[in-house]
């Protein structure tokens, strides 16, 4: 049984990134999803939140020009439980220690894709049954015919 009430935000400047992280994670089952564009609205969205993100995902290349050490961030905030950094070219080098590995994931892809979104979101909630979870052919019939 899917966790509806997993609180989700999506940081990236590009709307288009924005618009097809969300809706892989629809087809997933989780519409409680904020997405943000701009580094000011995302601190305003963890500091002033009244309760925390279950996940963030966001584009390392968005805090591009900002003094923000984007791993510490996720790693230190009571409000991020759970932190995927995506674009990972773009993010600090730092390695992960082994503690925090379980809070924070970078990938070095551009975007999330399906695959990667339904693993992290297996990870977050253990329960989750996709097969329940309707899925657009089209979109089941690609991930199919990359896997094989």
């Amino acid at each position: 049984m899917l966790n509806k009430a997993l609180r989700i935000l999506i940081a990236d400047e590009q709307h288009f990134h924005r618009m097809k992280v969300e809706r892989l994670l629809n087809q997933l089952g989780y519409f409680r999803i904020a997405p943000v564009s701009t580094v000011e609205e995302l601190l305003s969205l963890v500091e002033y939140g009244c309760e925390p993100f279950d996940l963030l995902l966001i584009s390392a290349s968005m805090t591009a020009g900002f003094d923000l050490d984007l791993l510490a961030f996720c790693v230190d905030n009571e409000q991020i439980r759970r932190g995927f950094i995506y674009d990972g070219q773009h993010a600090q080098r730092a390695p992960i220690q082994a503690r925090h590995r379980q809070k924070i994931q970078v990938s070095l892809a551009p975007t999330p894709d399906f695959e990667s979104l339904r693993r992290l979101m297996r990870s977050i909630d253990p329960r989750t049954q996709y097969a329940e979870v309707p899925v657009v052919p089209w979109l089941r019939d690609a991930c199919q015919s990359t896997a094989g």
